[in-house]
């Protein structure tokens, strides 16, 4: 019996894709988020920096990578650009110097509180076009996604076992 032909490679191929369409989700995410966001100047990954020192003040920043599940060697110039903006504080460890501890300062407190309502605003929109019931489903599906798919990111999230170690318990 002869083997069928593969499909024909064809754009529209790549537009139903679930890795297209994440991307261009991520994409318009990150466009409606700088827009809503843009008197505050911060990136979606500074805002879930702070919201997480905030949550977890004298966080190191290999737990702070692993609670928000973004790469350790990026995060470094997160951590440098909330730093100059004067929104954190690196303060060394008490049993290790080399350890520098991570807390929000009152600007950074400041900032946290006044963007609260652009984020939200941002979220909103991005699920605007649907209707409720459909937000609910997405918002379910996305999330048994993402976790089912963990271990296959560059930077699984790891929130609850680096808490563990702040002595907080999350």
């Amino acid at each position: 019996m002869p083997s069928k032909p593969p499909p024909p490679i064809t754009i529209d191929a790549v537009y139903a894709a679930p890795g297209y369409l994440f991307r261009r989700m991520q994409q318009i995410a990150v466009a409606i988020f700088m827009e809503e966001c843009k008197a505050f100047d911060l990136t979606p990954v500074q805002y879930a920096a702070l919201i997480a020192i905030h949550t977890h003040p004298g966080i190191d920043a290999t737990r702070l990578s692993a609670v928000i599940a973004f790469d350790r060697s990026t995060l470094g110039s997160v951590i440098e650009r909330l730093q100059a903006k004067a929104y954190i504080e690196r303060k060394p460890a008490p049993e290790d110097k080399r350890i520098k501890l991570l807390h929000l300062t009152k600007a950074g407190t400041a900032i946290l509180r006044e963007i609260i309502p652009a984020v939200d605003r941002a979220q909103e929109r991005m699920l605007q076009p649907l209707k409720p019931a459909d937000r609910r489903t997405l918002m379910g599906l996305l999330s048994q996604l993402v976790d089912l798919n963990n271990e296959a990111s560059r930077v699984p999230l790891r929130a609850e076992d680096a808490l563990e170690h702040l002595g907080k318990g999350g």
